[in-house]
């Protein structure tokens, strides 16, 4: 089995579709998806998802793109979105310094705040950094003085400094199917050393379709293509690379662990 750790169902490309798009996941091995959240303020769609389909999970938080939009949202807000039982991460939160949607002050307040969401509910962290590394591992080592929390860099893209920083402080990272892509050499490379008990695999549907549905909107099925060519960047069979990915997906989404279980 495979675990999307990071997708966007409410997305019209594939909320139009979705019990197509989830049984075509199912079909393939992709038995649990992880739905992110871009705007607290949209936390029930995120949370009705989850409550209408038994392997669909969901986070709290807002994307960086939207933080201007969400610049005062009350940590306790949060706090009291994320009891809810399915709903297993803060985030996606971070810097994007390549579309800078948001002005970076309001992007920087906002991400400090759902790290101290994070740390106050036990929760991993969803991370969006985007040409921000340096600036990124900043925050990160000095939040992290200040407390632990836990972490996933998502759709993993910056460079090899941000990636050994990541696993020194004992977060995640996840690969999406940039993975797959001609020219992602150097990300290969930096695939290829990561710790195995720290690699998680990801769509980021509807964007970043692998090769070869690269072009189309992305869905949680393609996900095994970018699994395929994580696996052999490994030198791993296929099963033992899906092995090792959902057991890490269990340990960091604790939660979703449990409903498994349960």
């Amino acid at each position: 089995m495979l675990v999307d750790t990071h997708c966007h169902l409410d997305y019209p490309d594939l909320l139009a579709d979705i019990d197509a798009v989830l049984a075509r996941a199912a079909s393939v091995g992709v038995g649990r998806i992880v739905t992110i959240s871009t705007h607290v303020g949209r936390h029930e769609s995120y949370r009705a998802l989850s409550q209408r389909f038994a392997n669909v999970f969901w986070t709290v938080g807002t994307h960086p793109h939207n933080a201007a939009e969400e610049p005062d949202t009350e940590l306790e807000t949060i706090l009291e979105l994320a009891r809810h039982p399915r709903c297993v991460a803060i985030g996606e939160a971070g810097l994007d310094y390549f579309y800078d949607k948001s002005p970076r002050d309001i992007q920087r307040r906002v991400f400090r705040n759902h790290i101290a969401a994070a740390r106050a509910s036990g929760l991993p962290l969803v991370i969006h950094a985007r040409d921000a590394d340096a600036e990124m591992i900043d925050i990160l080592s000095e939040e992290t003085e200040a407390g632990p929390f836990g972490a996933i860099l998502h759709c993993f893209s910056s460079g090899a400094e941000l990636a050994r920083v990541g696993v020194e402080l004992g977060f995640y990272l996840s690969f999406s199917g940039m993975l797959t892509f001609k020219r992602s050499d150097e990300l290969r490379r930096i695939a290829a050393e990561v710790p195995l008990d720290r690699l998680l695999v990801e769509t980021d549907a509807p964007y970043l379709a692998p090769e070869p549905h690269r072009g189309r909107p992305n869905e949680p099925s393609y996900m095994v293509r970018t699994a395929e060519v994580l696996a052999s960047v490994r030198g791993l069979p296929l099963d033992a690379l899906a092995a090792a990915t959902t057991q890490n997906a269990e340990r960091v989404f604790a939660r979703m662990a449990g409903a498994a279980s349960a």
